[in-house]
């Protein structure tokens, strides 16, 4: 992304996604079919989907979608307020979700910003639980920010604690294996009590970042059916509603 518990049980969400995409010949990664695979789909969305058309998504099967809210400190999505209230309008279940930019200010400064301008979370039904995606810096070489991976495990648990405080929940991360494992140090400190929202553009999801015995959500292509980037829920809808109301 940018340019983002309940326990859940295990299913083998790998298995009936790569399942889907033999059965039809090996269809283009955009274009796998994921409600063949039983699982609830979704999407993430930005300023760069502007104004989404928020019934064509829920009747092309869209069932959830996480919405950028805020990136740093300084940041927020100028089409937040309308991309959040439109897909709550149009019945799909809603979350939003923070670019995190630790070498820019502290975790607990920006979950507090975060929060403030969108990032909140209500036992609705509707809401999903607030979201940090934390990933390579995709404005410099340095994809871990320049910072060592103790640096990075103190930010996150500080962002984690600050929205926990303000919000009643912890939040979901979204990350890759490879950047986890690698500037974390591979930390197990946060698969306990954060749900995993895996980004892996590919037919499976590979392995899981240090921590996690399995994920929540699985971003598995930045193309599809629906607005944005295309995503999972590992389980069933009535699960993600569980999920949403924690």
């Amino acid at each position: 992304m940018a340019r983002d518990r309940t326990p859940l049980r295990r299913r083998a969400l790998a298995a009936a996604a790569l399942t889907a995409l033999l059965a039809l010949g090996g269809a283009a990664l955009g274009e796998i079919p994921v409600s063949a695979a039983g699982e609830p789909r979704g999407h993430d969305v930005s300023s760069h989907q502007k104004n989404v058309d928020w019934r064509k998504a829920k009747s092309k099967g869209a069932r959830f979608v996480y919405v950028k809210a805020t990136e740093s400190d300084t940041y927020r999505n100028p089409y937040f307020e309308r991309q959040y209230a439109g897909s709550r309008a149009a019945g799909i279940l809603h979350g939003a979700y923070h670019f995190a930019r630790p070498d820019k200010s502290s975790g607990k400064k920006q979950a507090a910003y975060f929060v403030r301008h969108g990032g909140h979370w209500r036992a609705d039904g509707h809401t999903l639980p607030p979201a940090l995606d934390i990933e390579h810096d995709p404005y410099s070489s340095h994809a871990c920010y320049g910072l060592r991976p103790a640096t990075l495990v103190r930010w996150i648990k500080s962002f984690s604690g600050e929205v926990r405080s303000r919000t009643g929940r912890r939040p979901v991360i979204y990350t890759t294996t490879k950047w986890w494992n690698a500037c974390t140090g591979g930390s197990r400190a946060f698969g306990a009590d954060h749900a995993l929202w895996l980004a892996r553009w590919s037919s499976t999801p590979g392995a899981l970042p240090r921590g996690w015995p399995y994920l929540t959500l699985w971003q598995y292509a930045d193309r599809g059916g629906l607005p944005g980037d295309q995503n999972l829920f590992n389980g069933s809808l009535d699960g993600l509603k569980r999920f949403a109301r924690g």
